[in-house]
């Protein structure tokens, strides 16, 4: 909303602006209603202002842009969520986050048990794997473009749901074509949550604290590839394939119980900034309790939102916007780098090194543990860099309002930390491939495959914060976009590496890896230099398409209006 527009004023202890339905970041924030949210939460968000100015909710006429490049604080706070309830917010996301990648690499031990027990090849089982990551990539799209639409429990909800029942069907089964049908039902409902993830960060956390909170849910993406074949070696080995999905199960019912209980509502076109009590299914038992009685007193002006059936395209035209399509192909090449190690280690380490699969499983524990570590760190860096950058400008950051991000160099502040990154992890890359190329000790890929972790998923982790901070208007959408294209690279990748690996020799074909997301690299110059003039184009586009869908919807509301008049005017009596 322009600083021009200026809200209802509404006398104090009774609701303010509700206009907070709008899908931009910056006008989704609404007046705090005078029955909202715990008023300790509001007083929280209100310490963290650094002793800012406060205001009146009564005599306040102008409501400024809560992203708003200010100096001066004014406006209703980014989020009234309190900090603990923020943090138990982010905790159960990181555990959603854990479980897709978790569920895509416990099976990987089991694979040679599933052969022989259905009776089928080890190549009829791998192309369960194909087809998961192809619904890893698809899944998304649907779920996250329903997530901004309906909010992000009924999501939630709904993919944990799905997941479950996949779990007891796989346990169950004895059948190849069970089992082919059923892993896509599996991926269709863990890989559903990945898109929303980082969508739930966007909605509680401005810019300058995004970092922190993202790294902190990347960690749980991360580390699922490292501990998935460790705890599926186990269970395969002492207690049978079936019993993989028995855990899955296990886990999907210890994470849904607390999140259907007790995680709030937090999508802004849903709740605003956590003000606007959630209605229905959005609602956990807690809201029921809080606002049972506060419903009614429902402004009558927030209408209740339409659902309609998610528009997977809505993700594709995500990626057709020049700045988004950029950050999304890079972000693709670092993750075939990814992926790659962690689907050829295993078989590469066996054919070197003869390792059974517990000692196969052990093997990823120094590229999961530095992925953790890189993403949890990195998140708490790119809040300083933020931070250092708003002092460099003079920009003061409002960390109860957030900044808004016009004419802030957002690119930059978030990029600067990559390229150190892309290098070391390009040469650390080319070491590993000729490591196993002369069947060094195994102390010499383990080592760099730490660093692996640490270098090519530390820019990973920033492209994922730098989408959300360039598409805040849609940010699970954006983030199904990022998945989309980087599991359907990826599984590219996974289908051909080992050709490549067979006709090239290991060294070369890890060579070749690096080279990809090496040589690629000025692609993050290209997006500091040019990303701001394409994002601000982007805007511009996106305001004028909703300026003339409202003067369309206001153009069919003005007609219909005359027309009733004309009806009503039609059927009175005439006088004699």
């Amino acid at each position: 909303m322009g600083d021009s527009e200026k809200p209802p004023v509404s006398p104090k202890g009774h609701c303010h602006d509700t206009r907070s339905l709008s899908s931009k970041e910056e006008d989704v924030n609404p007046r705090a209603f005078g029955q909202g949210r715990d008023r300790s939460q509001s007083e929280d968000a209100d310490n963290e202002s650094d002793h800012e100015p406060q205001e009146e909710a009564g005599g306040d006429n102008e409501a400024p842009d809560l992203e708003t490049l200010s100096r001066v604080s004014s406006g209703p706070p980014y989020s009234v969520f309190s900090s603990s309830v923020k943090w138990w917010i982010v905790f159960m996301n990181c555990i959603s986050a854990f479980i897709s990648p978790i569920t895509a690499n416990i099976y990987f031990p089991a694979i040679p048990a599933l052969s022989q027990d259905l009776g089928v090849s080890v190549a009829k089982i791998n192309l369960t794997l194909t087809t998961y990551m192809i619904f890893q990539g698809l899944a998304p799209t649907f779920f996250g473009d329903f997530a901004d639409i309906a909010g992000r429990r009924p999501a939630f909800i709904i993919a944990c749901t799905i997941y479950l029942g996949a779990n007891i069907g796989l346990a169950l089964q004895r059948d190849y074509a069970a089992l082919l049908v059923l892993r896509m039902l599996q991926s269709g409902g863990s890989s559903g949550t990945i898109a929303l993830v980082y969508g739930v960060v966007a909605d509680i956390a401005p810019s300058s604290e995004r970092g922190k909170f993202m790294g902190i849910v990347g960690a749980g993406l991360t580390i699922g590839p490292a501990l998935g074949p460790i705890i599926g070696g186990l269970l395969s080995q002492y207690l049978g394939w079936p019993s993989i999905f028995w855990f899955l199960c296990i886990l999907a019912v210890v994470w849904m119980i607390p999140y259907v209980l007790a995680v709030p509502e937090t999508g802004r076109k849903v709740v605003g900034n956590g003000s606007i009590p959630p209605q229905g299914w959005n609602m956990t038992l807690l809201d029921y309790i809080r606002f049972r009685r506060q419903a009614r007193n429902r402004p009558s002006t927030l209408v209740r939102r339409k659902l309609r059936f998610p528009n997977p395209f809505n993700t594709l035209a995500v990626i057709g916007n020049k700045d988004m399509a950029m950050v999304l192909f890079y972000n693709a090449c670092l993750y075939i780098g990814f992926m790659t190690i962690t689907a050829t280690l295993a078989t590469q380490f066996a054919n070197i090194y003869h390792y059974n699969d517990i000692q196969l499983g052990l093997c990823y524990l120094p590229i999961g543990g530095a992925t953790t570590v890189s993403s949890i760190s990195m998140g708490y860096i790119l809040d300083w860099n933020y931070r250092r950058i708003a002092k460099k400008l003079g920009v003061r950051i409002d960390r109860k309002r957030g900044n808004d991000l016009r004419g802030f160099p957002i690119e930059k502040a978030r990029l600067q930390l990559a390229y150190p990154l892309v290098i070391i992890g390009t040469l650390v890359y080319i070491g590993f491939g000729w490591a196993l190329y002369y069947e060094t000790h195994v102390a010499v890929p383990l080592v760099l495959s730490f660093f692996i972790g640490l270098c090519v998923t530390g820019p990973f982790q920033i492209m994922n914060v730098l989408i959300v901070d360039l598409y805040p208007e849609a940010p699970a959408t954006a983030t199904a976009a990022n998945n989309l294209t980087r599991c359907l690279s990826g599984a590219v990748a996974t289908a051909v590496i080992q050709y490549i690996i067979d006709a090239w020799g290991r060294g070369w074909a890890y060579t070749f890896i690096a080279f990809l997301f090496g040589a690629f690299s000025p692609a993050l110059l290209a997006i500091q230099k040019y990303g701001p003039k394409w994002r601000e184009e982007r805007m511009d586009r996106m305001k004028r398409a909703t300026e003339k869908k409202e003067a369309e919807a206001k153009e069919k509301e003005n007609a219909a209006m005359e027309q009733s008049s004309g009806v009503l005017a039609g059927t009175q009596p005439t006088p004699n």
